[in-house]
């Protein structure tokens, strides 16, 4: 006796149940063969949805660290230009030449003690500052709108003040022509 999808022998059976038997007969018994359309596209969309957060999770190694160096940079340069304003001393900030030995920057005019760190964390870091040499760092507490842009490979990132507030990280999107 064969039995059919839903549970339903297909053989004769005492009387009451023959009549359902014999109903159920009507319909032709399928058997299960693979997975159907629904089921492979629910398959399709969830192995879809998967990738897409997995791939919005990966970041770019290079804008990762540019974005450590910026906010790493302008607490340094808040840093500094407190203790300019401080100290009363005209204070400046100046990227080096990118060489190997002088890679990095310094602060200038600030009092001797605590000296400040001079170096990139990440090497191949550069900066520039626009439309001048040095950032202004005090001692007044208006210094200027001023900005520094810094790459690491093909990233950019901006560093900006309007003169009376902190400096802050401004991302830039389009990469660097070189």
């Amino acid at each position: 006796m064969k039995l059919c999808a839903r549970g339903f022998r297909a053989a004769a059976a005492p009387a009451p149940i023959a009549q359902i038997a014999q109903t159920r007969r009507a319909a032709p018994c399928r058997q299960a063969r693979g997975f159907t359309l629904i089921e492979l596209m629910i398959v399709v969309l969830l192995i879809a949805v998967a990738s897409s957060i997995a791939s919005l999770a990966l970041r770019d190694p290079a804008s990762t660290m540019l974005e450590r160096e910026g906010a790493r940079l302008a607490a340094l340069l808040e840093a500094a230009r407190a203790e300019a304003r401080a100290s009363g001393l005209a204070a400046y900030w100046e990227p080096q030449a990118q060489s190997a030995e002088t890679a990095g920057f310094r602060f200038v005019g600030l009092p001797p003690g605590d000296p400040l760190p001079t170096g990139w964390l990440e090497s191949g870091t550069s900066a520039e500052v626009v439309g001048a040499r040095a950032v202004t760092l005090g001692p007044e507490p208006l210094i200027g709108a001023q900005s520094i842009v810094l790459r690491l490979r093909d990233q950019r990132l901006t560093l900006a003040t309007d003169g009376l507030g902190p400096f802050v990280v401004v991302a830039d999107s389009e990469p660097v022509q070189r």
